[in-house]
């Protein structure tokens, strides 16, 4: 966002004070006028249910416009990221800002795979649930927990405690939703595979059991890939907004995202999709369609 060299005039019907706000042009996107001293100058403040014309924060991360269909990742096509790089390159461009050499990415790729286990204790924590839990509820709790079985990354202010924490969210979440699935279904907890990429060690533990050998369907896992780059990140949505909200007052960063997740469990968000999936089974066939 670039330093304001204009500025709007805010003039009021029974007021004859005037007030001048700065304005701020984005890199992409609307231009924003900087409210923050607003209450101070006027005593008043502004009443945007919803952020629908507020920004939060500045970021460089993400832009998004729906209407458009355009997706950017630190100003790289979402296209072009799922035509030629996999999710972890595209976590790392997320958490640096550029996309890896061959090297970094080598050393990135062996950091979360070799954090992909879980404290075994997590297992005792699991089997606390009903076995018809809803996985988001599971979900919300395990996630959360993993703050009382890993203290030593919880300072925020620290950086090397948030890429930590970070490294592990990525590493440990693939494990906690496929153990959240196999309880549900009632299966036994299988165990991540190290010489596995990332989507399909996740298509591993979900889908493997002790009973037959699994083969891993290379055009799938391309598939679960690209579909995981594009959730990556969607800028201003309502469960980063409440992963900024709960982290604001220092929370840990398990907890934080553990709120994010009860957010995106909502069916005006994340649980839209699984809205549509229902919608698809009741649906059934093909046939049925002009029915429905």
């Amino acid at each position: 966002m670039s330093d304001s060299k204009t500025h709007a005039t805010l003039t009021f019907s029974d007021r004859a004070d005037r007030v001048e706000l700065p304005v701020y042009h984005g890199t992409m996107g609307p231009d924003v006028i900087d409210i923050r001293k607003l209450y101070g100058q006027t005593g008043m403040f502004t009443y945007d249910p919803g952020f629908m014309s507020t920004a939060s924060c500045n970021s460089s991360i993400t832009y998004i416009d729906g209407d458009k269909g355009e997706l950017l990742y630190r100003g790289y096509p979402i296209e072009n990221l799922a035509q030629n790089a996999d999710f972890l390159e595209t976590c790392y461009l997320l958490l640096h800002g550029e996309l890896p050499n061959k090297a970094q990415q080598a050393e990135f790729v062996k950091t979360i795979t070799q954090h992909t286990m879980i404290h075994e204790q997590m297992q005792i924590f699991f089997r606390g649930f009903r076995r018809d839990a809803h996985p988001m509820a599971v979900l919300v709790a395990a996630v959360g927990a993993l703050s009382a079985f890993y203290h030593d990354s919880l300072d925020i202010n620290n950086p090397q405690h948030r890429e930590v924490s970070a490294t592990r969210m990525i590493s440990k979440l693939p494990t906690l939703v496929a153990m959240a699935y196999k309880y549900n279904i009632g299966q036994p907890f299988v165990y991540p595979r190290n010489d596995l990429s990332y989507s399909a060690n996740f298509m591993h533990m979900m889908f493997s059991n002790p009973c037959e050998e699994y083969k891993v369907n290379d055009v799938l896992v391309r598939a679960l890939d690209r579909i995981l780059i594009l959730h990556a990140d969607h800028e201003q949505n309502a469960s980063t907004s409440t992963v900024r909200l709960a982290g604001s007052s220092g929370a840990n960063p398990f907890a934080c995202i553990a709120a994010g997740i009860a957010c995106l469990w909502g069916p005006a968000h994340g649980g839209a999709n699984e809205a549509a999936l229902n919608m698809l089974e009741e649906i059934g066939s093909v046939d049925k369609i002009p029915e429905f």
